[in-house]
């Protein structure tokens, strides 16, 4: 027997095993005793076997105050049931049980009359899962759950329950809605979603450092028990780490882990549910855990001293050795840097440091020679370039190591005394002329004997021969400076006891110049002279070139012919300047008597033997302006001589050239018409033929010579016509030329006819011939006035010069008017 007393309320539960008690206010009386609102509650209860009875207490008489009694209500009670998720056993599994019973809060409890155990009323289950999961004894009111269930699918149905009449079917009570919760079981493990974890912690760490948090997920209801409580705790990874049971936090257990003794951790954390209980559930995961490095060590060479081997024959700028600083830390801080502190190599050696190995390159910076110098000491420095600070207790980061370098004796090629030789010859040498001589020695210390020889690469080599032992270079070939002035060759030598070791140097062979190209005008002078030029006016100067150099050739001498008689038209002076200047020796010149002149020219150079060469300058005698413009040097000219300007001229031309389209656009028009087919019989034309006859062209000179007849002096032997074979011989064959002079014209005439009648090639009719002769020269002879210019004469023309410009020709004809041409 359990008694529960809640105010007014007194509850009995008698033979209850297992169940819930929940009172709710159903009734909606007015309890106004205590002067306030009060509800009466119903009670309602789940319970696997047993009844429940509800009592009222008996109410306390106080002073002033009257009992008051009310009838009571009467109704079904239920309201909620539970279910256990996850039942496996064979028969369905009872949940509760449907009964009327009376929770009036004024009278005491009174059994229904509703249902009197014989049947009569009739239970029906509605709402989620009524019928399929949910049965119900419609007799007796036990509901019954027929599969098993998981609350992390559906944590509650909500159902309907109504008693009935059996007979009737008709309700007793009303509808009532009651709850089946499904009760949890610790069903369902933690589970980690993110694992596995992968983290990284700084070495060296302080204890405690954070390094992840980890969190498990239960499935269970976390209201209900301790099936959703989590507890965490580490299976693996002590003593180095340790977790939070309650929040899941990973965090260092040991102070100053060192990544160089162990990098990865793999720690295992455990979540469980019932609060860590015996009997609890529990998942687990796997956290990776990497210590990420700190520049904690400093760097070590392995050794204090090294020995380097170093050829003597190695380049300069080459790596002749490799030499590194162990660092157990990793990436940037074991990046490190060589340097050379001190020692007697210093100058001779440099350092680099390869980024990728991490090592110290030694490289040559000048050549090395074993016979001066057999070995070397370097102290070399390796240093970390990152530093933290946090750990600068732990020692300098940087070390120091010394390097012995030992030069190794090798073979080496002769060395010349000189880089490169300069040597000089004359033209025009002899064959085994000597020209220089060329030294090498073996450097090593065995001074082994040298051989010397010319590397015929190109044909400039041949030019030259090399005395094998003395290194003396000959000339094999005669030079000519004017056509090749530098020759370069290349002289080798090697050992005689090792002719594989080779080594040369570069010579250049000058040739010297020899006097032995004489002197030439520097081009043709197209000299001119004008007719009004005064005498000793400057008309041209000269020059001259050599072929040789200015040793031999850079001063000329400039002289007239000395094996002429004295010119009368023109002198040479000698400038010493490597010049000369032509001069005039008269006052006039006339185009018409003489219009060129030829001026013989002797030039020698300074050279020993002194070279010369003899040139004749032409020289053109020009009409010219009063500034010395040259206005023409052609005699033939007259028309511009007589005055007449450039535009008249090409007025002139202009005019002949249309006449000259008027007549052929004539000719051309009266070709186009037709001849009549017949010719009338009083057509005056009957003894004259024409013929369209355009003969031979230029070429054809033997058809007819014209000239004959226009002039009988001219007149040759007689041509037949090369068309037509004549059949007999003339009359009489042509004086000699002779006799020509004295012929009569008349006489002429009648023998050329007779020769006509004669001839069976002419046409049957008559043609008309027209000769013409001029005649004999006058014995008079010319009465022009063109040629009086060269003649003297004592009169003075000077006025002519003050009658304008039509008279200006006739001024320098006849006048002292004289142009200021002086060139």
């Amino acid at each position: 027997f359990v008694k529960v007393e809640y105010k007014n309320f007194e509850i009995d539960l008698s033979s209850l095993n297992s169940g819930f008690l929940q009172c709710t206010n159903t009734n909606e009386e007015i309890y106004r005793a205590e002067g306030r609102e009060r509800s009466q509650h119903r009670c309602y209860g789940a319970a696997h076997h047993g009844s429940i009875k509800v009592t009222r207490n008996q109410t306390k008489h106080i002073e002033g105050e009257t009992e008051v009694h009310h009838r009571p209500k009467r109704g079904w009670v239920w309201n909620q049931f539970f279910v256990l998720e996850e039942h496996m056993g064979p028969d369905p599994q009872y949940v509760g049980k449907l009964s009327p019973y009376n929770c009036s809060l004024k009278d005491p409890v009174l059994h229904s009359n509703s249902d009197k155990g014989d049947g009569s009323v009739k239970y029906i289950l509605t709402g989620e899962g009524a019928g399929t999961i949910f049965i119900i004894d419609d007799t007796t009111g036990d509901i019954h759950s027929t599969k098993s269930l998981d609350r992390e699918q559906k944590t509650h149905y909500v159902l309907h329950a109504q008693a009935i009449d059996r007979r009737t079917n008709k309700p007793l009570e009303p509808e009532s809605e009651f709850i089946i919760k499904v009760q949890d079981i610790n069903d369902n493990a933690p589970k980690f979603t993110d694992g596995p974890y992968i983290v990284t912690v700084p070495e060296m760490s302080e204890m405690g450092t954070s390094v992840l948090q980890v969190t498990a997920t239960d499935a269970d209801d976390p209201t209900y028990g301790n099936s959703a409580r989590v507890v965490y705790s580490i299976l693996q990874g002590q003593p180095y780490f340790s977790v939070d049971p309650k929040t899941g936090v990973i965090r260092t257990a040991l102070h100053n882990m060192d990544r160089e003794a162990r990098e990865h951790y793999s720690v295992v954390i455990q979540a469980k549910d019932m609060a860590g209980q015996v009997g609890g559930l529990s998942g687990s995961t796997t956290v990776n855990i990497t210590l990420t490095d700190v520049n904690d060590n400093p760097p070590r060479f392995p050794q204090k001293h090294y020995q380097l081997y170093v050829p003597e024959s190695a380049q300069v700028g080459s790596a002749v050795g490799k030499i590194k600083a162990n660092d157990a830390d990793t990436g940037s801080n074991a990046d490190m840097k060589y340097t050379i502190i001190n020692g007697d190599g210093s100058g001779v050696f440099s350092i680099s440091t390869d980024k990728e190995t991490r090592e110290g390159i030694l490289s040559l910076k000048k050549p090395l020679n074993y016979e001066k110098k057999k070995s070397y000491t370097l102290n070399i420095e390796g240093a970390n370039t990152h530093l933290d600070f946090r750990f600068s207790h732990l020692g300098p980061f940087k070390d120091v190591t010394m390097l012995k370098v030992i030069v190794g004796d090798v073979d080496e090629p002769p060395l010349f005394t000189m880089p490169s030789y300069i040597m000089e010859v004359y033209e025009n040498a002899k064959i085994g002329t000597p020209v220089g001589t060329v030294t090498a020695h073996d450097p090593d210390a065995a001074n082994s004997l040298v051989r010397y020889f010319i590397d015929h690469n190109t044909e400039e080599e041949r030019y030259f021969t090399i005395d094998a032992s003395t290194g003396t270079i000959k000339t094999a070939k005669i030079f000519d400076r004017e056509e090749t002035p530098w020759y370069n060759i290349t002289v080798a030598a090697s050992e005689i006891d090792n002719p594989g070791l080779v080594s040369h140097v570069p010579v250049g062979v000058r040739i010297l110049d020899v006097n032995d190209n004489p002197p030439e005008l520097a081009r043709d002078y197209d000299v001119i002279v004008c007719e009004n030029t005064k005498p000793g006016q400057v008309i041209q100067t000269i020059t001259a070139t050599d072929k040789d150099n200015s040793a031999n050739g850079a001063r000329f001498h400039f002289s007239l012919d000395e094996g002429l008689s004295l010119n009368p038209n023109f002198t040479l002076r000698n400038n010493e300047d490597n010049t000369a200047s032509i001069l005039t020796r008269r006052r006039r010149y006339s185009r018409s008597s003489q219009d060129t002149y030829y001026l013989p020219v002797l030039v020698s150079d300074g050279g020993a033997p002194a070279l010369s060469s003899s040139s004749t300058l032409t020289i053109r005698v020009c009409a010219c302006e009063r500034d010395g413009r040259v206005r023409t040097c052609h005699a033939e000219a007259f028309l511009s001589s007589a005055g007449l300007s450039t535009g008249a001229l090409i007025a002139i031309l202009l005019c002949i050239v249309i006449l000259l389209a008027i007549v052929v656009l004539f000719i051309t028009l009266r070709r186009s018409k037709k001849e009549p087919l017949i010719i009338s019989e009083e057509d005056v034309r009957e003894n004259v033929v024409t013929y369209d006859d355009e003969g031979g062209g230029e070429e054809d000179t033997e058809a007819f010579d014209i000239t004959a007849l226009r002039n009988p002096s001219a007149a040759e032997e007689l041509k037949y016509r090369r068309d037509v074979r004549p059949e007999v011989k003339p009359l009489s064959r042509h004086h000699p030329s002779s006799s020509l002079d004295s012929i009569d014209v008349q006489e002429f005439i009648k023998q050329r006819l007779a020769e006509a009648d004669l001839d069976p090639s002419v046409p049957p009719y008559d043609s008309l011939q027209t000769y013409a002769y001029e005649g004999y020269r006058s014995e008079a002879g010319s009465i022009s006035s063109l040629d009086s210019a060269t003649t003297h004469s004592d009169q003075d023309y000077n006025y002519l010069g003050d009658w304008g410009p039509e008279f200006k020709k006739l001024a320098e004809l006849y006048g002292e008017v004289e142009p200021e041409r002086t060139t």
